[in-house]
């Protein structure tokens, strides 16, 4: 006896059910498999940056962590390396991605420089960038000129380690939490768990009350997780991101922190564990979660 149409569709439907459920099943069990290699191979560089020396060879292999806790994933669960998402993407996402660090980083120090928690154009800064270039009669024209290697050469040279960040959590990890979770769920799950996995360092190396920085520290990442994760989606790439991740990092640790002179407020408001930061990331992750929410992400 044939099946009727309404019992062939109901068989369809669980199919597809079925389908789906397999699928999140599958992505809960990498992203398991993902945070226990990570965890495992991390503490190494951990114990070497916290216990050791914070130089850069043990902060590089630190950053390359995350890649190759992916990279292990995909072995494990007979994926494919070029599975993950390698395509450069849209040039205009990659360039925003880039500028959008450059304009909450600039806007939360020229507030705080503007209301004195800290001097603008620190003096000795500029002067060591004097002598480092070779004019030392010419400072405001040797802080220009090293802006400017910072933003392009430098920046240019730190894209190979962060680029081992990036591919394990915009290349692989995000991915995998879209399978279970909405866009929102995958900006904060991703943003809390990147953020945690900075923690031994952050809470060796601060310099301020470790609750306070640990806090806005986690504010500060979860927020640009949210942009982050909007530009890797639309553009279906992992580059955005790091264009991203490589300018907040020059921005602030190259460029305005050293040329913040310091006083006694200048810790709670500046660089990644002070709060002007955060506020101004988390403003404009506001944004981006209602652009992700407008385009159906």
């Amino acid at each position: 006896m044939r099946q009727r149409p309404a019992h062939q569709a109901k068989n369809r439907k669980r199919n597809r059910m079925t389908v789906a459920e397999a699928d999140k099943r599958a992505a809960r069990k990498s992203i398991a498999i993902f945070l226990i290699i990570l965890t495992a191979i991390s503490a190494v560089g951990h114990f070497a940056i916290v216990g050791l020396a914070p130089v850069s060879i043990y902060v590089g292999a630190l950053m390359w962590c995350p890649a190759i806790a992916a990279f292990l994933t995909l072995k494990i669960t007979g994926r494919k390396i070029a599975s993950l998402p390698w395509r450069i993407g849209n040039w205009r996402d990659n360039i925003q991605s880039y500028l959008v660090p450059v304009a909450y980083v600039t806007i939360s120090y020229a507030i705080a420089w503007s209301v004195g928690f800290g001097g603008a154009f620190d003096a000795d800064t500029m002067s060591d960038w004097s002598e480092e270039l070779g004019l030392p009669d010419s400072p405001g024209l040797a802080a220009a000129l090293m802006v400017a290697l910072f933003a392009t050469i430098q920046f240019a040279k730190s894209l190979g380690t962060i680029a081992g960040e990036e591919i394990g959590w915009r290349g692989f990890f995000i991915w995998e939490l879209r399978k279970v979770l909405p866009f929102g769920g995958v900006a904060l799950v991703s943003g809390v768990v990147w953020s945690a996995w900075h923690y031994p360092i952050v809470l060796k190396y601060g310099s301020g009350d470790p609750l306070f920085q640990v806090a806005c520290f986690t504010l500060m990442i979860t927020s640009m997780s949210v942009i982050m994760a909007y530009y890797a989606f639309r553009s279906n790439s992992l580059w955005p991101a790091v264009f991203f991740h490589g300018a907040h990092n020059i921005y602030i640790q190259k460029i305005f922190s050293p040329l913040t002179t310091p006083n006694d407020q200048t810790r709670f408001w500046i660089d990644e564990y002070g709060l002007m930061v955060p506020l101004i990331v988390t403003l404009m992750a506001i944004y981006y979660w209602r652009r992700a929410k407008a385009e159906g992400m």
